[in-house]
């Protein structure tokens, strides 16, 4: 055997070898592998679109947090002013009744000391017209009269 004709009918299997394989094996394995780049692709935009669309929700959720916390917070200051308020109110119905019913207290007061006046004018003008009668009656003596206004005095 000739070693250059061996070498040679290797090149020509080679050859032969490396044109099937270009024409019959080659191309569904590009095709196959385009396509799982193609699905690689797609899977890295979609994570991409995912992570994108995840960022969004978040700061949409923020955004929604915020926006009730502030609610909320308006929600309170508005309910402690109306507090604020209800208290002042009763704070002024308070006053002003107590105020009322001071004023007549003092009415009553008033009226009850004018009261006991008159009743003790009636009283003392009932034991001077007893004490001038009994004075008139007897007969006019220094010593009769002293007791007299010292009984008055005492009853007084």
């Amino acid at each position: 055997m000739n070693i250059n004709a061996t070498l040679f009918a290797q090149i020509l299997v080679f050859i032969g070898l490396v044109w099937f394989t270009m024409r019959f094996v080659w191309p569904p394995i590009a095709k196959a592998l385009d396509e799982r780049a193609d699905k690689i692709a797609e899977g890295l935009a979609a994570a991409e679109r995912g992570k994108s669309d995840f960022e969004q929700a978040e700061k949409k959720v923020a955004e929604l947090l915020a926006e009730g916390r502030n609610q909320v917070t308006e929600m309170v200051a508005n309910a402690e002013k109306r507090a604020a308020q209800i208290v002042e109110e009763a704070k002024n119905q308070a006053s002003a009744e107590a105020a009322r019913i001071t004023e007549q207290a003092k009415a009553d007061v008033e009226q009850e000391a004018n009261r006991a006046r008159e009743a003790l004018r009636e009283q003392v003008a009932v034991l001077a017209v007893k004490g001038a009668e009994s004075i008139l009656r007897r007969e006019v003596n220094e010593a009769q009269h002293a007791q007299l206004l010292s009984n008055l005095k005492q009853e007084l």
